[in-house]
Parts: C-alpha cells; sequence; structure tokens
C-alpha cells in the first residue's frame, strides 16, 4: 500500500487536533520519532510511515464525524505529467475550466501547477515561447496533501487551510480530488 509523503503526517495530525503525544500513545512510536518524521530529521522505515498513517486514520474514524472525503470529492481528477509542458497544462486547464490540477509522475502525486503559478513565471519575465517549451517539473509546486476517502471532511477542510486543495486516495490510489469550490458548493 502507498500512503502519502511523509510530510502529511504533520498536517494530517494538525487537521485532526491532535498532538504527538496523542499519536504517539496510539500507535507506540515514540514521541521524538513522531517529532524527526515531521521535521524531515530522519527517514523512516516504511513500517513506521505505515503505522502512522493508519493509526491518523482510526483516529480519524473515532471522530464520529459522518460526512468524509469522499461524499464531497468530484469525479477522477484531471491531471498532467511532471514532462509534460506548460503548453498541455494551460491548453487542459482552459479546455476544462479547472485553475489548478496535479501533477503526476506514473500514479503518484509529485506536484502542482496553476494558473497562478503560470502568471507568476510570466511576471518574472518568461517569454511566452519558454513558457510553451518548459517542463512542468521545472516549475511545479508543492503536492497537493492526500487524504484518505474515509477522512472527516472537518479534517479535510482543516488541511485546505494550508493548501488550495486535496487528493483523495483508495487503498494508495489517488481517486478524485477536492477543491475548495467543492467544499462551497455544501453551503
Amino acid at each position: 500500500m502507498k500512503f502519502p509523503p511523509e510530510s502529511d503526517i504533520k498536517k494530517m495530525r494538525n487537521a485532526l487536533g491532535i498532538t504527538q503525544s496523542e499519536l504517539s500513545k496510539e500507535s507506540g512510536v515514540s514521541q521524538s520519532t513522531i517529532a524527526k518524521i515531521e521535521g524531515g530529521k530522519t527517514d523512516a522505515s516504511y513500517k513506521t510511515v505505515s503505522n502512522l498513517f493508519q493509526t491518523l486514520e482510526k483516529m480519524n474514524r473515532k471522530t464520529g464525524i459522518d460526512r468524509t472525503a469522499s461524499d464531497v470529492a468530484s469525479g477522477s481528477p484531471i491531471t498532467v505529467d511532471a514532462n509534460d509542458s506548460l503548453r498541455v497544462a494551460s491548453d487542459l486547464m482552459r479546455r476544462t475550466g479547472f485553475s489548478q490540477m496535479p501533477v503526476m509522475s506514473g500514479d503518484r502525486p509529485v506536484g502542482s501547477i496553476s494558473e497562478r503559478r503560470i502568471l507568476g513565471l510570466i511576471e518574472q519575465g518568461m517569454s511566452m515561447d519558454e513558457l510553451r517549451k518548459t517542463p512542468i517539473e521545472k516549475v511545479m509546486g508543492e503536492s497537493f496533501p492526500v487524504v484518505s476517502e474515509s477522512m472527516s471532511l472537518s479534517a479535510v477542510a482543516q488541511l485546505m487551510g494550508d493548501s488550495d486543495a486535496v487528493l483523495v486516495s483508495r487503498q494508495g490510489k489517488v481517486i478524485s480530488m477536492i477543491t475548495s469550490a467543492d467544499l462551497l458548493k455544501l453551503i
């Protein structure tokens, strides 16, 4: 099973309102190890990362919140490949009406691209010809957080305070995406 990047442990923990100590108690992973993982100061084993994500999912289910990521997620996300040119991303955004998309390498999210990011490149003086030819991987932003389809909607909303979107996964495979527009439709 594939998991989100280790950097999402802190985001998910904070979104659930859980301290490192509480996660440590539930998972059996020491608080100091959790702090090192979240701080990027250690490369944790697959077993440890797996344990932490499974514990976070278990703790999320205990919250008793009815609505989940899968209740709100739109269909399969429109994505671009990291090796595609910005021209491909721009054309796809124009055709679909989306302002942002996940960037993938195979079936793994590796970054994001948005209209805002492309406009920023124009502001920095990149010519239109350069933009058309530039591979997305050279200018992409951070990947959107990946959450389980069973994550509570409130935890998803908290994650989106730091990100324009989240990717929703089932058994380690990205199946959909949630944007702020999806959340606003609920009002």
